[in-house]
């Protein structure tokens, strides 16, 4: 059985994750675990406008993933966040075709909460590490 190893982007917000007390994402094997994302700005902040946010967040699970050697390519699975799901979905949709790529497209599961700690969306996704990157 391999030992988890945490893996943090190069620009990490490691106050956030100190304080919270978690790893941005986990390496076991060639799978890795990344928490979930969201759009915070470089001082935790959320972005104020839904689509930034979005966005933000997206860029966060990019940075997160190129630490460990993936792309949005090597994403098997996801599970999104939504404090407002029929409200959020046409722009997170939007958001969404812009950064996944072409098919086959990962397995995703969408789940509607009520709190995201002052953010809007999150992302969680599960990946298989290249082989040259394991």
């Amino acid at each position: 059985m391999s030992k988890r190893e945490a893996v943090f982007p190069a620009n990490n917000r490691h106050a956030l994750y100190d304080t919270h007390k978690y790893s941005p994402a986990i390496r076991s094997g060639d799978l890795l675990f990344v928490s979930g994302q969201v759009g915070s700005r470089d001082d935790g902040s959320p972005e104020p406008v839904f689509e930034d946010q979005v966005r933000r967040a997206f860029a966060n699970l990019h940075a997160v993933l190129a630490a460990a050697g993936c792309t949005f390519d090597d994403v098997v699975d996801v599970t999104s966040f939504h404090t407002d799901p029929e409200a959020q979905f046409e722009t997170m949709m939007k958001v969404r075709s812009e950064e996944i790529g072409e098919a086959p497209y990962p397995s995703w599961t969408a789940v509607g909460v009520n709190w995201l700690a002052g953010f809007d969306f999150e992302i969680k996704v599960i990946a298989r590490i290249p082989a040259a990157s394991a």
